[in-house]
């Protein structure tokens, strides 16, 4: 399952570069053609705050599976094993319910949206919100492998502190 979830990060790192590729074309291009030849890409702000968006979130999905989010693990490191054990599954517990209420609300938004155009595009404003379902669906299942690890015995004692360290001294 590591390796699967390390080949979809992979992947998503891959989009990430291509959705910001796609961003400096659109922006950089309209830029030119503005200045340059009275002109414009139409579509470039909108897709541009799109691809920002999706770029954000896919980002926060690696995070995720990076542990790279912002954490504070002073007290979760002064306790012994059992101590972080509790400690992890009431943390990862509370992180799912969160990861639910996002889920559930970006679902019933794209939803709603689903019929709605996008004013310069066209496109369905669904798109839009969709990535909120991607997220959730992603962080979910790296957040219950992580879980799984924990409660079945097979994360080590550092495994449970789910802050990495900065690379930064």
């Amino acid at each position: 399952m590591a390796r699967i979830l390390d080949l979809y990060c992979s992947l998503l790192k891959l989009a990430i570069a291509l959705c910001l590729a796609l961003m400096v074309v659109l922006v950089f291009g309209n830029v030119v053609l503005r200045y340059g030849f009275n002109s414009g890409i139409t579509v470039s702000e909108e897709l541009s705050r799109w691809l920002l968006v999706w770029l954000t979130f896919l980002g926060a999905i690696v995070a995720v599976r990076e542990h790279s989010h912002l954490g504070v693990d002073t007290f979760v490191r002064m306790l012994g094993p059992a101590g972080k054990r509790v400690c992890f599954i009431v943390n990862y517990c509370l992180m799912l319910f969160a990861d639910w209420l996002l889920l559930s609300g970006s679902w019933r938004q794209t939803l709603i949206n689903w019929d709605d155009r996008a004013p310069a595009t066209g496109l369905s404003i669904a798109i839009f919100y969709f990535v909120g379902v991607v997220f959730g669906v992603s962080a979910g299942a790296m957040l219950l492998y992580d879980l799984f690890r924990v409660v079945s015995g097979q994360a080590s004692e550092a495994d449970m502190v789910a802050v990495k360290e900065s690379e930064e001294h």
